[in-house]
């Protein structure tokens, strides 16, 4: 279970972790062809997941790695199309609590334009516990 943030980045076309402290944080994202519907337009799961991920990354970057970040509920608002290429997703704690974060983020392309932009509500739970459900789920010790 070591490589799933590894193997999760690559399925997501992440490029690189600009940065990631303070309660923020920046990931570059390659979205690809075999992104896209219709038209070449990259997939809403996708742009989902970019700046999801930059939400959680924002949250690890409070709590290191103790913590696992959940997503309770995310609301995505989709300004214009994604189109294959160069993406940023930023990303930032707006509030945080002992056990509950709300984080938004928002989704750039390589001009500053605002592509979508999204809100979290993230549960934080020890790390631990989360890899021993994921164990026994996969029926490993």
């Amino acid at each position: 279970m070591t490589d799933a943030p590894q193997h999760l980045g690559q399925t997501l076309g992440q490029q690189r972790l600009i940065s990631m402290e303070g309660g923020r944080a920046v990931i570059e994202y390659l979205a690809g062809m075999h992104m896209c519907h219709s038209g070449g337009v990259v997939q809403g799961g996708f742009v989902t997941g970019w700046i999801d991920a930059a939400m959680a990354h924002a949250v690890m970057s409070m709590h290191a790695s103790a913590f696992a970040p959940m997503s309770l509920e995310v609301k995505v608002s989709f300004f214009a199309p994604v189109r294959p290429g160069v993406v940023i997703a930023e990303a930032w704690i707006e509030r945080a609590g002992k056990s509950t974060c709300f984080a938004e983020g928002l989704l750039k392309d390589e001009k500053g334009n605002v592509l979508a932009k999204a809100s979290s509500t993230l549960r934080l739970i020890p790390l631990d516990k989360v890899q021993a459900g994921s164990r026994a789920a996969l029926g490993q010790s």
